[in-house]
């Protein structure tokens, strides 16, 4: 009879051993969560790899993202803020960085899926992606729409041919010139804004020409296509980079901004724990080392706040 008690016992406690990134609650799984670790490709790796969770956080999660997992989309044409890998399909770049610390902080899985920009907000607004970090600019437009945690401040650039044979050194000189820009970004916004201007001031507007992806937009210059891109400065610092590029890249004054990541309004735990786990992030330094190994610590922000764009 002893020997048959002690067997239950030891079979009832089999699981007493698991430790879970989440508090038990009714109906949860226990077991622990195996965390991703970062690609050897992202430049951040030894930073993120090296996140521990904070349960409190993780407790905070809607009980669908604790067990499934966390689902970001980027659009990886965006250099050196959301790119590919060397394999061709390992989401790398600041942005896949601090996702993937932001979920390790959180102590759940990401699947990051590459997407179409302009497919990417209604995604998060639909529920196929949780959270969308994809360089984009929080404005008082798209919060009517989707909520941000601000996570970097960034302005706005130009790409010109190497030695600017067509003299342009600010908006004021794309007047009757051609642009290329993506569709339906803040580089659009921008363009249409200085189009506007040069018909105001009596001067022949902007010939702008749109592209649904980066790439395609910020190859235009090189190509002869299009004297002046409008892109984000720190993209067209990327660029000007390569030699074989032949452009070189300009600072566009004022127009720095908020940039933040995406959220449905109603996911409001979700936002919470965001919020708190990038907060977590820049106070332990973490943060700031993963913006330092991408060359982009200008970029920095000191504290995570909501909409903080107008």
């Amino acid at each position: 009879m002893k020997i048959r008690i002690a067997i239950l016992m030891l079979l009832a406690c089999t699981a007493c051993g698991a430790q879970s990134l989440t508090p038990e609650s009714g109906g949860e799984s226990t077991q622990p969560v195996v965390l991703d670790q970062a690609p050897a490709d992202d430049k951040a790796a030894a930073v993120i790899n090296a996140i521990t969770p904070d349960p409190a956080l993780t407790a905070r999660l809607p009980a669908g993202i604790k067990a499934g997992g966390l689902k970001m989309t980027s659009s990886l044409g965006y250099p050196p803020m959301d790119m590919l890998g060397s394999d061709g399909k390992t989401a790398v770049g600041l942005d896949p960085s601090l996702g993937r610390a932001i979920a390790r902080k959180l102590g759940v899985k990401l699947a990051i899926t590459d997407e179409e920009f302009n497919s990417q907000i209604p995604g998060i607004i639909t529920g196929r992606y949780d959270i969308m970090m994809s360089s984009l600019s929080d404005t008082a437009e798209r919060q009517t729409k989707v909520t941000f945690v601000d996570y970097v401040q960034a302005g706005a650039g130009m790409l010109i041919k190497k030695g600017n044979p067509d003299g342009i050194d600010a908006p004021a000189d794309l007047c009757g010139k051609t642009v290329s820009v993506v569709d339906n970004g803040s580089s659009l916004k921008l363009a249409n804004t200085y189009d506007a201007d040069c018909k105001k001031n009596g001067e022949k507007g902007l010939d702008i020409i749109k592209f649904p992806g980066d790439q395609d937009a910020l190859l235009q210059v090189n190509n002869g296509r299009a004297q002046a891109n409008i892109t984000d400065y720190v993209v067209a610092a990327y660029k000007a980079a390569d030699l074989d590029t032949k452009v070189e890249a300009l600072a566009i004054d004022g127009t720095e901004s908020p940039w933040g990541i995406a959220m449905k309004p109603e996911n409001k735990e979700l936002i919470g724990a965001v919020q708190g786990a990038l907060d977590a992030l820049i106070k332990s330094g973490e943060y700031g080392k993963i913006l330092q190994a991408w060359d982009l610590d200008k970029l920095a922000v000191q504290s995570a706040v909501i909409n903080g764009g107008k």
